[in-house]
């Protein structure tokens, strides 16, 4: 089976890149493989964990009523979500990464985020980069 990977952070662009991997996996009968990445240390505490905890929960639900094959990766291991991302890409073979851009300001579009960059540069496989819509919370 084919696997996508989508890099997952609750925020808009995280839920456009979900939204637009699961429609991927869907078309190509593939399986869906969501990291939430989190260096973890002292900027990682409990109060952070139970939000993400929620946020992944609500991930879960998402995905269940699309019917699409999936697994939910929470990974804090001090790693960038850039190199996390590349790794499960490398780690199960997959044929692409789904990850969102965030809406920039006109000189903030001269710099792509240093994650997506790195992504990008360094994926094992092609990258779909999805922005998210307009007024989207």
């Amino acid at each position: 089976m084919t696997t996508i990977v989508v890099g997952y952070v609750p925020k808009p662009e995280g839920r456009a890149a979900l939204r637009r991997a699961a429609e991927e996996a869907k078309l190509r009968d593939a399986k869906l493989v969501v990291v939430n990445s989190h260096r973890g240390g002292r900027s990682f505490d409990s109060d952070e964990a139970a939000v993400s905890d929620a946020a992944l929960t609500e991930v879960r639900e998402q995905l269940d009523s699309t019917g699409v094959p999936y697994e939910v990766r929470q990974l804090v291991r001090g790693l960038d979500p850039a190199e996390d991302l590349v790794a499960v890409a490398e780690q199960v073979h997959a044929e692409f990464i789904v990850i969102g851009l965030r809406r920039r300001s006109p000189v903030g579009k001269l710099i792509l985020g240093s994650n997506a960059q790195r992504v990008l540069l360094d994926a094992p496989c092609p990258v779909l980069a999805v922005k998210a819509e307009e007024g989207e919370d």
